[in-house]
């Protein structure tokens, strides 16, 4: 799940479905692994900087910046926060795709993701937790 949260007022003002890295999966329901090291295709936990966005093989994405040991090598893995058409929109109950170590979301809520990063004038906190 991917919530943004509003902490001045205390609020989830949006969420959506968000993808995990393919190299987390343990082949066990509810039970994932991580890593911080390059070429695992593993979710790193912890806390990011959202950074400056470009155009990328998903078209626009925004890099990230681990701020803990565990995600600490997330620039230099390239794990950035992107759109992918097969995430779906909605809640199932088939898995959903995996990523390679990326947070990647819905195309819809993405759209809404961006116009919320773009417009705020402070440094947005992304955290991944298990």
């Amino acid at each position: 799940r991917f919530f943004v949260y509003d902490f001045k007022n205390d609020t989830i003002i949006d969420s959506g479905l968000v993808a995990h890295g393919s190299g987390s999966e343990t082949g066990i329901i509810g039970k994932l692994k991580f890593s911080n090291i390059n070429n695992s295709y593993s979710t790193s936990i912890g806390v990011y900087s959202i950074g400056y966005f470009y155009q990328g093989r998903f078209g626009k994405a925004y890099k990230l910046y681990g701020l803990d040991d565990t995600n600490s090598n997330a620039f230099s893995r390239h794990i950035v926060l992107h759109k992918y058409e097969k995430v779906p929109y909605e809640e199932q109950e088939n898995y959903i795709c995996n990523s390679q170590g990326c947070p990647m979301v819905n195309e819809k809520f993405y759209s809404r993701l961006e116009k919320i990063i773009d417009n705020s004038d402070q440094k947005i906190i992304l955290s991944i937790f298990y």
